[in-house]
């Protein structure tokens, strides 16, 4: 399988400036993303995965930095503790700033965030400079993709850009752990 070209990252992020919605592969399956301040972008992305907006989404970043503007965490030790490496892919539920889009962390009262270590997804994070919404490519009930053509499968042309690159087929989901009380919520 092709990794993804750096024009390929560039074209995947003018679609994410337009407003697409874009599948791309994390550590461990495909993704979907859009920006997560577009509304339409995001109702879009629900719509295709066939999600309640209830259920909140998660934010990637390829950085710390990429998240401070959605987390209202202070302490300089969690924050070290959120940034710092991980043994598999973890997704830190945080509490999140005033003034947050209800969509991105649904009836909780926590939002769900994560720095990928995936080549790809860290490229568009990167080049976009901000975070992104990451949600597994797949229609609600069904696996989540982990290939491109998995992702054409389930989507076809309803997605403005898919991008090549290797998430790994043993994999397990990310685990989520609680930030503040360290509760392992999904191992």
């Amino acid at each position: 399988m092709h990794l993804a070209t750096p024009w390929q990252i560039r074209r995947a992020v003018s679609h994410l400036h337009a407003g697409g919605v874009i599948a791309y592969p994390t550590e461990t399956v495909y993704g979907l993303g859009c920006d997560p301040l577009d509304e339409h972008a995001v109702e879009r992305l629900l719509e295709l995965k066939q999600r309640p907006r209830e259920k909140g989404l998660i934010l990637i970043g390829a950085n710390l930095e990429h998240l401070l503007p959605y987390i209202n965490v202070r302490d300089a030790a969690l924050l070290k503790k959120l940034a710092g490496p991980t043994e598999r892919p973890t997704t830190w539920l945080c509490p999140p700033r005033a003034g947050l889009p209800r969509w991105l962390s649904g009836r909780h009262h926590s939002i769900a965030v994560r720095i990928t270590t995936s080549p790809v997804a860290q490229q568009l994070c990167q080049r976009y400079g901000a975070a992104l919404i990451s949600t597994s490519a797949n229609p609600a009930g069904l696996i989540p993709a982990r290939n491109p053509l998995t992702v054409r499968r389930y989507f076809d042309i309803r997605l403005d850009d898919i991008l090549g690159g290797r998430s790994d087929p043993c994999a397990k989901p990310s685990r989520i752990v609680d930030l503040i009380s360290g509760s392992v919520i999904r191992e």
